[in-house]
Order: C-alpha cells, then sequence, then structure tokens
C-alpha cells in the first residue's frame, strides 16, 4: 500500500522516469568547541542518532550529502520522515558546505576523520545550481527541486556591543570579523562576496585574499574553515564583533540560548530572492526508492512547516516540481 501510493506521486513518477580523491576534511576548531562532531549522523528508527560513523555512508537505507547550514532542522525533519517511513531504519546524513562534498566526496574518493566516505550518496543538496550542474556534465543527476529557500543576515554578539546597523558598517575599521571563506563555502563564494561587491566593500574587507582558517585582512577579518559553528564561536569567545551568516543560524543560536543577536541585512542585499535549496537524486545511488520517498516528503506541508519553523523560507508549488537540470558544467 504504501508502494503503491509513492508511485502515484507526481514528483516521484518524475524522479522515476529520470532515473534508469584523495581528499580529508578537517575542522579548524576542535569539534567539541566548535560542534563539528554533530555533522555525520545516523538516525535510526528507534530514535536514537549516532554520530561520526562514516561506513554508515556505504550502507545506510538513505544516505544524504546536504548544505550544512540547514545542520539544525534535520534531526525533526528525520524524525518525521521515518515516522512516516518506518521500514527506513537508518539515515545517514552528512550537513557539511556542499562544495566540499562535491569535490572532496563525490567527484573524488575522500576521506573523514581518516575513512573513506561514499562517492555515491542518494542525495545531494546544496545551495548552488552550478554544483548540481557539474553533477548533470559527469553523467550523475539528471533533475532537481528546490525545497526551502534562506537570505542572509549579520551575526552579532548579545546586545550589539558595537551598534552595527546594518550590512555597511562592515566597512568600519573598528570591527574584527569572521566569514565563510570564499574557497569551499557557497554562502560567501556565492552570495556574501556578491553583497560586498554591490556594497562597494569587497577589497576593504576581504583584501581580495583566497583562503580557509586564515586571516583574509591580517587582524581584521577571518575566513572561515567551515564557517556554520564557527563563526557563533569566535563571537561567544571575544574572537570577532561580526559575521556574515545564514538568517537561520542566528534563529537557531538564539534557540539554543547562545548570546547570539542578529541585524537584518535589507533586500536586495540579503540575496533573499536568490537562495534556493537544490536537491538531486544520484543515479548511481544505492536507494534510489526510498531518495523518491524523501523528495515526495519534502513537498508535504509537514516538512515545509519544519523548515519554516527554523526561519527558512517555504518552497512554492512551482519550486517543488522536478525538473531538468539546466545546461551542464565541466568538472573541475
Amino acid at each position: 500500500m504504501i508502494k503503491e501510493k509513492i508511485t502515484r506521486h507526481p514528483l516521484v513518477a518524475a524522479v522515476a522516469l529520470a532515473a534508469t580523491l584523495t581528499t580529508t576534511i578537517t575542522p579548524a576548531l576542535a569539534a567539541k568547541d566548535a560542534g563539528q562532531g554533530h555533522d555525520y549522523r545516523t538516525f535510526n528508527s528507534d530514535g536514537g542518532i549516532d554520530y561520526g560513523n562514516i561506513g554508515d555512508s556505504y550502507k545506510a537505507d538513505l544516505v544524504m550529502y546536504l548544505a550544512g547550514n540547514q545542520f539544525m532542522v534535520m534531526e525533526e525533519l528525520i524524525k518525521d520522515f521515518q515516522k512516516k517511513n518506518p521500514d527506513i531504519k537508518s539515515i545517514y546524513v552528512e550537513t557539511i558546505p556542499p562544495g566540499q562534498i562535491l569535490k572532496g566526496q563525490i567527484l573524488k574518493q575522500g576521506q573523514i576523520n581518516g575513512k573513506d566516505t561514499a562517492q555515491n550518496p542518494d542525495l545531494f543538496a546544496s545551495v548552488n545550481l552550478g554544483h548540481l550542474k557539474k553533477l548533470k556534465g559527469a553523467g550523475t543527476m539528471n533533475d532537481y527541486i528546490i525545497y526551502t529557500h534562506n537570505k542572509l543576515e549579520l551575526m552579532v554578539a548579545k546586545g550589539n556591543p558595537k551598534k552595527i546597523k546594518g550590512p555597511k558598517d562592515l566597512g568600519r575599521d573598528d570591527l574584527v570579523q569572521s566569514h565563510p571563506n570564499p574557497l569551499t563555502e557557497g554562502i560567501f563564494k556565492f552570495y556574501g562576496a556578491q553583497m560586498l561587491k554591490d556594497l562597494g566593500l569587497y577589497e576593504k574587507v576581504t583584501g581580495n585574499a583566497e583562503c580557509k582558517g586564515c586571516w583574509a585582512v591580517k587582524d581584521k577579518t577571518w575566513f572561515t574553515q567551515r564557517h556554520h559553528r564557527e563563526t557563533p564561536y569566535r563571537i561567544e569567545n571575544g574572537q570577532a564583533d561580526v559575521g556574515i551568516v545564514w538568517a537561520t543560524e542566528i534563529k537557531h543560536a538564539q534557540a539554543e540560548g547562545r548570546p547570539i543577536d542578529g541585524v537584518a541585512i535589507p533586500a536586495p542585499y540579503n540575496m533573499g530572492d536568490k537562495v534556493g535549496y537544490a536537491l538531486g537524486a544520484l543515479k548511481t545511488g544505492r536507494n534510489p526508492y526510498n531518495a523518491m520517498r524523501y523528495m515526495a516528503y519534502l513537498s508535504t506541508d509537514e516538512a515545509q512547516n519544519i523548515y519554516a519553523s527554523y526561519g527558512f523560507g517555504k518552497a512554492t508549488a512551482k519550486d517543488l516540481v522536478m525538473k531538468p537540470i539546466p545546461g551542464s558544467a565541466k568538472k573541475k
């Protein structure tokens, strides 16, 4: 009965028709302090969660490599999905920058904490459609959906002690800044950098540096190794005054009771009209049927409401229609 219901879903039908390195990733900060040990999780149908079992990427009933800034949503989302699909006993979810995933784990054999990780997740998601175009060019993905939205915001210490009013203040000389790096983090490479360029501040803020885990401008602008946990950590510990993050990260930090506040970035600088999370199924994945079921689930009110409760923007009906990945991109 479940299978019959799923195969009737138009999104699943579209997926069904379409489907027929040595790179080592290391955290810049101690996992205990920055919380990065939680970026690799196996969700079990009994409600248990295993952390850091990289080998599960080869054997779980559903394997997903997802843009890291949705890490806070996954526990509630996956538990609801498994409640509705109890036969899917284990789901391995990785939430790190999608550029690192694509280049270091899918297009090449990669390692996490010294352990090989599977190159064939069932699903891959990014905030940059260009990443999916590269998989299309490699012959491993055909179609995608947009399933949620986000926008940029400035993260500051609680009470905003530096009285930062908006993104133009990033040109001030009295601020120490912490931003995602431009090499592997899509939030900055595709969105934050463009905002700074539109404001005429890119060179001053970044010094045109291209590095990660480094001072882009000495003692003024730090580029993180993997930002979605590092910037709040740096602000909390007095190492930074402000950082470009996703709006959802501020809401999550506040929900945890962390001493963090946000400063809104007005449109169009917040890139809210451009940021869509694109998800597609890999043709090489081991669990195509379960991947279809998850994609169908994302179009439900329950899934969309969970994302919205964490500050994400809901996807439209048009967003959720399966569509061909446009064009292609060469592997790099």
